[in-house]
């Protein structure tokens, strides 16, 4: 089991950035990690996700503007925010998933609230 602490939200003027962090309680290199959000009144979406070799995937909102990559060495995984939008407006969460003998384990953050407001 492990457990995750997101940081690094807060409000940022349009066209700015953030880098959020998520610090797991122990090792990640088994995890395949990644970044969700969720708006008011919206379903929590994938932002990004890295898997145990490094590969990455963004939804398409994020491409070419947010970056994930992940330090196993210091148990954290990042979230490099560029050109941000009104609508990147959310609360973002950290989540970790390790599948063994076809069961699924599933960890999440608290979440960081990111805020893009004039």
């Amino acid at each position: 089991q492990v457990q995750l602490v997101e940081s690094g939200g807060g409000l940022v003027q349009p066209g700015g950035s953030l880098r959020l962090s998520c610090a797991a309680s122990g090792s990640i290199f088994i995890y395949v990690m990644g970044w969700y959000r969720q708006a008011p009144g919206k379903q929590r979406e994938l932002v990004a996700g890295i898997t145990t070799g490094g590969s990455t995937n963004y939804a398409d909102s994020a491409k070419g503007r947010f970056t994930i990559s992940r330090d196993n060495a210091k148990n954290t995984v990042y979230l490099q925010m560029n050109s941000l939008k009104p609508e990147d407006t959310a609360a973002y969460y950290c989540n970790a998933v390790w599948k063994r003998f076809g069961i699924q384990y599933d960890y999440w953050g608290q979440g960081t609230q990111v805020t893009v407001s004039s």
